[in-house]
């Protein structure tokens, strides 16, 4: 285990109020507050990163991590301090970097970060992989200004190593829980990105995914996640899945916060060929937010309602009703869209992530520091038979060992297509154009399940559809908190996220609906140890 903050702090009211080690500091929520605090002098860059540290010490303290531990935060970075001690010189000295300055942020552990930290995508066997340099990611981040604070838990190999696998666990980290209750799931794969945002560690993360990796945890956790249209956001440096779907995004409490992080990620990169026509399609973000804060902007818009894919649970049916009466209210027009049949698109998508996977993971580990010792997929494999009782205690390999047989022949190369075909121009794409449509809604996923270590998560019970779609397509996806579905027996509630999904680059006009939809519900709640409405 990585050694975390070891300050002692009593818990705070709220984040609001939380008490950095050796002084008073505010720690605000949203990346506008924490850069309206820097800008008006009630916060420095020094003090919300030394806020950020108590409350991981709070949250994550080693000693209560078995049972308690929200298990977010895997390592802090021991330049972080030093990065928000620059980042207040540059403000003293009128010459700041960018949008971000002095903001902290942390990134999920499959994202390259120069200096000491390794980059374990939740592996044992990458525990020695410490990069030479910053991935795209995080090189664009410091650009901003931004404090690169550390690293989150997240599902082991992105919860790819095993189709019994659960989410939000790691070998290194051990299992992500719910902010709001810690009892149920964090989803994943992007879990403790999404927890570490949700409990007011850090005002926004960067998560990656590529099926409902960032959508899925951002929306158990009442939180707003992007999955950016493919080719947006640069790839170098992030431990693969499958290039075909992957991508970094943010997570973050509010719409133009996800947005003031997608204006400082995004953008071509000559090592990654997927972004060659991103700078030129690319928008200006926080504009589109800015735009949107009118909710008579929802006059006469046209969306299609996905209800094939509210699911069985009439709490979310319920939300999401609710929610489409809001945006009837507002004036927006809802085109209730035909079912598509998702069978064979499943299918298809299954045989490309094996072998996309085994391809880029072996070139990505060829690649890898010459102090890891695992150089392929077949490596890893044998490591994690050696070392079973820490990587395999509750499930298996099953994925990587079916990965293994899988190349990227002329199958494949056939499924590639028709997954896109499916998804793209016969999917979202076709639902868009016949309903006249410019997004489509439905809700992100189900209600946080319990956690089980005995058991898989839970199969879908026809959620989660719209997120499916985007994933394949390579589309924009957009989850905004649409409510709390009430738990019975208990006075608590649990998030239920709606998601806006629209056509390939579509991702300012998605922001400016999530952004004009806030608007209409209301401030939502965050999790319950914070007691503070947003």
């Amino acid at each position: 285990m990585f050694v975390l903050a070891s300050c002692a702090a009593p818990a705070p009211r709220s984040v609001l109020d939380a008490q950095a080690p050796g002084g008073d500091c505010a720690l605000p929520f949203t990346v506008a507050a924490s850069l309206h605090a820097l800008e008006t002098g009630t916060a420095t860059a020094a003090s919300l990163a030394a806020c950020a540290r108590t409350r991981v010490a709070m949250n994550d303290d080693p000693l209560r991590r078995d049972r308690y531990g929200l298990h977010a935060v895997l390592a802090l970075d021991p330049t972080a301090q030093e990065q928000a001690a620059a980042s207040d010189r540059r403000r003293r000295d009128g010459r700041l970097k960018g949008t971000l300055d002095g903001v902290p942020v942390l990134l999920k552990d499959n994202i390259e970060t120069t200096g000491t930290l390794p980059t374990t995508a939740g592996s044992l066997a990458l525990a020695a992989n410490v990069s030479r340099w910053d991935s795209t990611v995080a090189a664009k981040l410091r650009a901003a200004g931004a404090v690169l604070l550390g690293k989150t838990n997240l599902s082991e190999w992105a919860n790819f190593r095993s189709g019994d696998s659960i989410s939000g666990w790691s070998g290194v980290g051990g299992l992500t829980r719910n902010a709001f209750d810690r009892n149920r799931s964090a989803c994943g794969s992007s879990s403790g990105s999404a927890v570490a945002v949700a409990e007011g560690i850090v005002p926004a993360a960067i998560g990656t995914e590529t099926d409902g990796s960032v959508t899925c945890p951002a929306a158990l956790n009442g939180l707003v996640g992007l999955k950016p249209t493919l080719g947006l956001v640069s790839r170098r440096g992030v431990v693969p899945l499958a290039p075909s779907q992957d991508t970094p995004g943010p997570i973050a409490h509010t719409v133009a916060d996800a947005a003031l992080l997608l204006d400082a990620i995004a953008g071509s990169d000559p090592a990654d060929s997927a972004t060659h026509d991103a700078e030129s399609r690319r928008g200006r973000y926080g504009d589109a937010v800015n735009a949107a804060a009118d909710r008579r902007m929802l006059q006469g818009v046209r969306l299609g309602v996905l209800r094939f894919a509210v699911g069985s649970d009439p709490r979310v049916a319920a939300l999401f009703e609710q929610a489409l009466e809001r945006l009837r209210a507002a004036g927006a027009v809802l085109v209730d869209i035909k079912a598509v049949d998702l069978t064979g698109l499943r299918k298809e998508e299954s045989v490309v992530l094996h072998s996309e996977f085994h391809a880029a993971i072996d070139t990505y580990l060829a690649h890898a520091p010459a102090s890891v010792s695992s150089r392929s997929l077949a490596d890893l494999i044998r490591f994690n038979v050696a070392h079973a009782g820490e990587e395999m205690p509750y499930f298996g390999q099953d994925s990587f060992e079916k990965s293994l047989t899988a190349n990227e022949d002329d199958a494949y190369r056939v499924s590639l297509l028709d997954a896109r075909r499916l998804a793209g121009a016969e999917g979202i794409d076709a639902m868009l154009s016949v309903a006249h449509v410019e997004a489509l809604l439905a809700p992100t996923t189900r209600v946080a399940w319990p956690i089980d270590l005995e058991e898989a998560d839970p199969p879908g019970d026809g959620t989660g559809s719209a997120t499916h779609l985007a994933a394949v397509s390579g589309y924009p996806h957009l989850t905004v908190p649409m409510g709390l579905a009430p738990q019975p027996g208990t006075a608590k509630g649990l998030p239920v996220g709606l998601s806006l999904v629209g056509a390939a680059w579509s991702d300012a006009r998605l922001l400016a609906l999530g952004a004009a939809y806030e608007q209409i519900r209301g401030a939502f709640p965050v999790a319950p140890e914070t007691r503070e409405v947003r």
